[in-house]
């Protein structure tokens, strides 16, 4: 397991020799994830680093289910010295405190409604070697299992000439999630493995190598889920668990039509409590 050290957060090789210095906007902000990371005391069990490589572009496909996973599979990346440029949703660019640190990171925003110019910066991405995030089930699994996959990521991996690396996160959708008051908690364990590279055959489609890296995501995740070190505490806590694993999220089935309704804009907002009630809990669980 690794867990930040304040060392981490002030190291000068931390990026490598010779960093790139347009990227002191992004090595900044990992140095604050870090911090948080330590206050936290997240333990992270990080396998598969070695298959992120040192150099040259490749798309990281990964399962979706916290608000902050993307943070988590940077992490990964970070004994390679590698940065990942994630694709968003356009909105996150246009908030008035995300917006300008997701520019300045050079993350590529994704407008649904003219996906092509988006699609065409991740290639220039992967052809300049950079690593380009996806998670290309486009949202939140609230059912914490592999929902349909996009064929972007595949059809962006075979123009460009690189491999994917599929990936698996797990633990964090016990801090945030959708559907689901954010509980800041410490402790928690936090599950990231990166597969086996995936690389595109002479001719091979996007369907094809999209089916490939789907078997690879679900292989991945269920191996997470399975060898995580925590248990649910009771059956109160059973919800951060898939159904087929005896939690008492909703089947697959269930939380397809429960995003049916969330895009058509029937949501149920979960009431926030109130800022000083965060800070009583959080105080109470440093006392333990």
């Amino acid at each position: 397991m690794y867990t930040a050290s304040w060392g981490d957060v002030v190291r000068r090789d931390l990026f490598g020799p010779k960093p790139d210095p347009r990227d002191r906007p992004y090595r900044w902000v990992i140095r604050v994830v870090l911090i948080v990371f330590r206050l936290f005391r997240f333990h992270f069990d990080l396998r598969g680093r070695e298959h992120v490589p040192a150099t040259g572009g490749a798309v990281i496909c990964s399962n979706h289910v916290s608000y902050f996973d993307f943070t988590y599979l940077g992490l990964a990346a970070l004994p390679q010295h590698r940065l990942v440029r994630f694709m968003a949703k356009a909105a996150v660019f246009h908030h008035w405190f995300a917006g300008p640190f997701m520019r300045a990171m050079q993350h590529i925003p994704v407008d649904r409604k003219a996906g092509a110019s988006a699609f065409d910066a991740a290639v220039r991405a992967l052809e300049e070697g950079h690593l380009v995030g996806i998670f290309p089930e486009a949202t939140i699994s609230t059912s914490f299992t592999v929902k349909d996959v996009k064929a972007g990521a595949a059809r962006m991996a075979i123009q460009a000439g690189v491999p994917i690396l599929p990936a698996a996160v797990w633990g964090g959708q016990r801090i945030a999630t959708k559907a689901h008051k954010v509980v800041l908690r410490r402790d928690v364990p936090v599950t990231v493995i990166i597969g086996e590279p995936i690389v595109p055959q002479p001719g091979e489609k996007p369907q094809a190598l999209l089916r490939r890296t789907k078997e690879a995501m679900v292989q991945l995740l269920d191996e997470a889920q399975r060898t995580y070190p925590e248990k649910p505490a009771g059956d109160d806590d059973r919800w951060w668990q898939p159904a087929h694993l005896g939690g008492t999220a909703p089947t697959p089935e269930v939380a397809a039509i429960n995003d049916a309704d969330y895009a058509a804009g029937n949501r149920t907002r979960v009431k926030a409590p109130h800022p000083l009630a965060r800070v009583k809990r959080l105080l109470a669980r440093g006392r333990r």
